[in-house]
């Protein structure tokens, strides 16, 4: 739990009290390698901290697993939309290692919004950080070649390259994994 409150505070800032009140929200849970957290069609009624491990969201697109994000240590993690909206998930979030992640309910996270406006605050900062990504994974795919999105994942996100079968990555980048290969003995 000291891991997720030192994680907040780099959105912002919280009291004690707003602390306890989240803790006492929260549940630990651990849980092995190739486990989903979610699976599409079903709703999602949690938001994820991730302490320990590394999974992925992905899309089935015609018998076709096409991975679109991967989380790791310290991220927040959630199928956005269906959590958001109540609307039943199109994505899948599976865990790639053995991981240990914190859950809230978006019921409780609801009740600590109305307690706690810092809560509310910080879980908007969030929400803004994710969106800047998201935003900044839509402009380089539309923008960069394939060697390009590879060259700023090895510069920005190497780590990933360690955790994560390149086939999970090849689809992240929206490329074959041959295409992958290639690229990868060119640098």
């Amino acid at each position: 739990m000291e891991q997720l409150i030192n994680q907040l505070f780099n959105y912002h800032p919280l009291s004690a009290d707003a602390q306890q009140a989240l803790s006492a929200c929260m549940e630990k849970k651990m849980l092995p390698k190739n486990d989903f957290l979610l699976r599409e069609g079903k709703l999602c009624h949690h938001l994820y901290f991730l302490e320990k491990g590394a999974l992925r969201g992905f899309y089935n697109l015609d018998g076709k697993e096409i991975t679109h994000w991967f989380g790791f240590e310290n991220d927040f993690v959630t199928s956005f939309h269906s959590f958001t909206t109540g609307q039943a998930a199109v994505e899948n979030i599976q865990l790639l290692e053995g991981s240990i992640v914190w859950a809230i309910s978006k019921r409780q996270l609801t009740n600590l919004f109305n307690q706690h406006h810092e809560i509310e605050r910080l879980v908007r900062i969030a929400y803004e950080k994710y969106y800047i990504r998201l935003e900044e994974r839509f402009v380089n795919a539309q923008f960069k070649t394939a060697r390009a999105l590879y060259e700023t994942l090895l510069q920005q996100a190497p780590h990933i390259l360690e955790r994560v079968p390149l086939g999970h990555i090849a689809s992240y980048l929206g490329i074959s994994q041959e295409t992958l290969s290639r690229i990868r003995g060119q640098l």
